[in-house]
C-alpha cells in the first residue's frame, strides 16, 4: 500500500494531504464505493472542512451524490452508512490521535466496516491512473442532514441495561479532548441519568486541553480530578471518539490492555462462552481473563478493520485492541468509544467499582517502545532481526512475534507513522525490560544497516 496505512490515509494538512490529493482521492473513492450516495463526516480539526469540500467535489465530479453529516464521531458515521439502505459507502475526515497539523481520509464500506485492503488498493490504483469524470449534466449533488448523532445514541442505549445504570446514581468526569465526542458523549450520560462534569468539552481542532491521544501523560487533569474522590469513573476519548480509556475512582489510569481484558471477560460471561478476537500485540491478560470465563481468543494481525472482519467471519462476541479501541458485536463491527463508555457504566452498575473489578485481571508488565524508521526500509527489518533470533517460538502473522515460556516480544512497522514498534511483555518486569532492550538494539542495527545501504546506493546513482 502506497497511501493507506492501518487506519486510512494520514499526513500533514496542506502539505502531503492537500486539496489536490483529496480531490483525486474523492474520485477514486466514488469509483470503488459508488454509485452513491456516499456519506461524509469530520472531526474538529481546522483542516477538516477543507478536506470535506475537496473529497466531496471529487465524489460529485464522478456523478455520485454526497450526504454531509457534519461533525460526528467516526462510529456514528459508520452506523449511518450501515443502516441507511441506499448509501453505498462513507468517508471520515480525521487523523484520530495524531497532532493538530495532521489529518486523514478513512473510507467506510457499505456494511459500516472500514474498507478492506482490497478496496483501499483499488482506490490507490484509480488515484494513480486517474478517473474520467462525468458530463456537466450528471454531476452529483450534496445534501447536508442532521440526526445521525441521535440515531447513534439511541442504538447505544438499546444495547445496555438503562434502568440499572440509572439506579446506580453514578458520577463521572468526562474528557472529550476537544474532539468529535463533545456533543454525543455528554448526551449519552444525560440520557442515562449519570451526573457528570466535562473537561475539554468545546470543539477545537487545535486541541488546547491536551494532545488528542488519550495516553496517561495527556490525561493529567482528568487524573487529578478523579483523585479528589468526587467521581465513580473517569472517561476520556481520542479525537474522533472511536476509542475510550478510563481512570478509576482513585485517580489511577487504567491501561488499555487491562480494560480490554476485563470487558472481554464480561462479554464471555454474558454470552456464556464465545470467541474474543484481538491483535497479536494484546497482553496475555486478555487470554487469561477470557479463558477463566470459559471463552477462547482468536489472534489476528494488528488493526481494527482486520479484527472486525475476523469477528464477522467467526461470530466473535467481542474484540478490540490495547489502545482503547473496543468492538461490540451486538452493536456494530467497528471501534466505538460511545458504546465503550456505556458498557463500562453498565459494568460498574452491575459489578461494582472499576478498581475492584480489575483486581480479577492478572497483572503483566508490558514495555512499549519504538525506533524511528523510514517507510522505505520497514520491510527489510523483520528478516534481518529474525536471523538473529536463537530461541523462542516465531510467529510472523504481523511483523515478528517471539513467544517464550515467560513472555513474548513483538516487532512490527507502524501503519501510520515512520516507526518500528517494539512490545515486550512478561509477568517479571526485569525480563520484559531486558528483552525490550535486546530487540530494540537488533532493530536499530538492522535499520542503520539498511538506511546506510539505501543512502550509498542513492549517492552512486546520482554521481553516475
Amino acid at each position: 500500500m502506497k497511501m493507506f496505512g492501518t487506519n486510512g490515509i494520514r499526513g500533514v494538512a496542506n502539505e502531503y494531504l492537500d486539496a489536490d490529493l483529496a480531490l483525486r482521492m474523492g474520485r477514486a473513492i466514488a469509483k470503488v464505493l459508488g454509485p452513491g450516495p456516499i456519506a461524509i463526516a469530520r472531526d474538529t480539526r481546522i483542516s477538516s472542512q477543507m478536506l470535506v469540500s475537496a473529497v466531496s467535489a471529487g465524489i460529485m465530479s464522478m456523478g455520485a451524490d454526497v450526504v454531509d453529516l457534519g461533525m460526528l464521531p467516526t462510529p456514528a458515521l459508520q452506523m449511518f452508512v450501515k443502516r441507511v439502505e441506499d448509501v453505498t459507502g462513507g468517508v471520515m475526515i480525521t487523523a484520530s490521535h495524531n497532532p493538530p497539523k495532521f489529518n486523514g481520509i478513512k473510507c467506510i464500506s457499505a456494511d459500516g466496516t472500514e474498507c478492506s485492503k482490497e478496496q483501499e488498493s483499488a482506490m490507490e490504483e484509480w488515484y494513480e491512473k486517474g478517473c474520467e469524470t462525468c458530463g456537466w449534466d450528471s454531476i452529483g449533488c450534496m445534501e447536508s442532514i442532521t440526526g445521525a448523532d441521535m440515531a447513534y445514541i439511541d442504538s447505544i442505549l438499546s444495547n445496555v441495561n438503562v434502568p440499572a445504570i440509572k439506579d446506580a446514581k453514578l458520577k463521572v468526569c468526562l474528557d472529550c479532548a476537544n474532539g468529535a465526542s463533545v456533543h454525543t458523549s455528554p448526551a449519552i450520560l444525560e440520557m442515562l441519568d449519570v451526573e457528570f462534569d466535562v473537561i475539554n468539552g468545546e470543539p477545537d481542532g487545535m486541541f488546547p486541553g491536551h494532545e488528542s491521544e488519550p495516553t496517561e501523560d495527556n490525561l493529567s487533569e482528568l487524573k487529578e480530578r478523579m483523585a479528589t474522590g468526587r467521581y465513580d469513573l473517569g472517561i476520556a476519548h481520542d479525537g474522533d471518539a472511536d476509542r475510550c480509556v478510563f481512570v478509576d475512582r482513585n485517580g489511577r489510569y487504567v491501561p488499555g490492555d487491562r480494560m480490554l481484558a476485563l470487558l472481554s471477560k464480561r462479554a464471555v460471561q454474558f454470552y456464556e462462552g464465545g470467541i474474543v478476537v484481538t491483535g497479536v500485540s494484546s497482553s496475555m491478560a486478555v487470554q487469561d481473563a477470557v479463558e477463566s470465563a470459559g471463552g477462547t481468543v482468536d489472534y489476528t494481525a494488528v488493526g481494527s478493520p482486520i479484527i472486525a472482519r475476523r469477528m464477522m467471519e467467526i461470530d466473535g462476541v467481542f474484540g478490540g485492541e490495547e489502545n482503547g479501541g473496543l468492538i461490540f458485536a451486538d452493536h456494530q463491527y467497528c471501534r466505538d468509544g460511545g458504546m465503550a463508555l456505556a458498557k463500562v457504566l453498565e459494568a460498574v452498575a452491575k459489578y461494582g467499582p472499576l478498581d475492584e473489578q480489575l483486581a480479577e485481571i492478572p497483572e503483566y508488565c508490558t514495555i512499549k517502545d519504538a525506533v524511528m524508521c523510514d517507510d522505505a526500509v520497514k520491510a527489510t527489518i523483520v528478516p534481518k532481526v529474525m536471523a538473529s533470533v536463537k530461541d523462542g517460538r516465531v510467529n510472523t502473522l504481523d511483523g515478528l512475534r517471539v513467544d517464550y515460556d515467560d513472555g513474548w516480544v513483538l516487532l512490527r512497522p507502524s501503519g501510520t507513522e515512520p516507526k518500528f514498534r517494539i512490545y515486550s511483555e512478561s509477568k517479571d518486569r526485569a525480563v520484559a525490560e531486558r528483552r525490550a532492550k535486546e530487540f530494540r538494539a537488533l532493530v536499530e542495527a538492522a535499520n542503520r544497516a539498511r538506511t546506510r545501504r539505501y543512502k550509498v546506493k542513492t549517492k552512486r546513482t546520482f554521481f553516475k
